[in-house]
């Protein structure tokens, strides 16, 4: 061990590499620039020798904060969706950056204030997340420097990260038209008083809808329901009660608590599920989804991986000065099969 404090030079020669490739490293900007064996002795001799960056030298010559501005709506209240936070905050940290998270309850003036206080503070770009997918109108000084969108989108704004919905809802249908299902129901969340379906709903519907055209499934439909387990339960008893050669044999579902709300229904019924009816979810809600008898299959909504992404983004603009996307990014939805579906009853 050096009797000094460490210096970059120190690294470098415990590792038998340059000063530069120290820096690129430790720095978060070695891929694709030093080997993965150089990067690994680089790391362990900072290990070892106890050397840590100098990142307020780092920001001076970069005229940087290393913090960024994360505007949420509702997140920090949702353990669900605060997945997506967690998953910004460590890429962040990965990169020897910090968030400042303001949480802005939809309430535009305080939005507003909000991204005041942030410009004040000189972060270095912002993450502007929402709870759930919807259309957003960025504030204007937020956009003067690097901006991300996570789970929202802005049709003239800057370029979000997003949940592929549409694929989604594609992959929930195919799985139980794959399995022979035709007479297959989708119960869309929908609340009274919405107008329309909202964003994510619509393009899982129209997942759905592909799916069934492309099975040639005549006798697949949308039902507008709601969104919780007491609407699960109303529709099973509602659809399933009917004779059972014309009753559904899937029903697939825009959330996982509406279908739990089915697997109730259908057992006050007497049916079982899968042998009688087939039951798809969509969140892969935890503590819920996996836990059901049978266990459910589902889709998987990636928060987390919305949030790594969003921030990957934003950092190789803010570090590395990669452009900015122009379009949204979609990250893929996951279809979890577990055993709440099987093939279809062939009485």
């Amino acid at each position: 061990m050096v009797d000094h404090r460490p210096t970059s030079a120190d690294v470098a020669r415990r590792a038998g590499v340059s000063r530069t490739a120290v820096s690129l490293v430790l720095n978060g900007r070695g891929d694709g620039n030093i080997s993965t064996e150089n990067a690994d002795r680089i790391r362990a001799a900072a290990r070892e020798l106890g050397y840590l960056p100098n990142h307020a030298a780092v920001n001076l010559r970069r005229r940087s904060t290393s913090t960024v501005g994360v505007v949420t709506d509702e997140i920090t209240t949702s353990p669900f969706a605060g997945q997506l936070l967690e998953g910004a905050r460590a890429v962040a940290l990965a990169r020897g950056f910090v968030t400042i998270v303001a949480d802005y309850g939809l309430d535009d003036d305080r939005e507003r204030e909000m991204v005041r206080v942030l410009r004040a503070r000189q972060v270095d770009g912002f993450l502007h997340a929402a709870m759930s997918m919807r259309e957003v109108e960025p504030d204007p000084a937020m956009v003067e420097v690097p901006t991300v969108l996570a789970n929202c989108y802005a049709p003239s704004g800057p370029a979000g990260v997003l949940a592929d919905e549409e694929a989604g809802g594609y992959a929930a249908a195919r799985c139980v038209f794959d399995r022979g299902h035709r007479r297959v129901v989708m119960l869309a969340g929908r609340n009274a008083r919405d107008v329309e379906y909202i964003p994510a709903t619509r393009r899982r519907v129209a997942g759905f809808e592909r799916a069934a055209r492309e099975a040639g499934a005549g006798e697949a439909r949308v039902v507008d329901a709601g969104w919780h387990i007491d609407t699960g339960v109303e529709y099973a008893l509602d659809l399933l009660s009917a004779p059972s050669d014309v009753r559904p044999t899937a029903i697939v579902c825009a959330r996982d608590r509406v279908a739990v709300g089915v697997v109730l229904g259908a057992a006050r019924l007497g049916l079982r599920v899968p042998d009688d009816v087939s039951v798809v979810g969509y969140d892969d809600e935890s503590e819920i989804a996996a836990e059901m008898s049978p266990p459910l299959t589902t889709v998987d909504l990636p928060h987390r991986r919305i949030g790594e992404r969003a921030m990957e983004l934003l950092l190789a603009r803010v570090v590395d000065g990669d452009p900015l996307p122009e379009r949204d990014q979609l990250v893929p939805c996951e279809l979890i099969v577990r055993g709440s579906v099987g093939p279809a009853p062939t009485r």
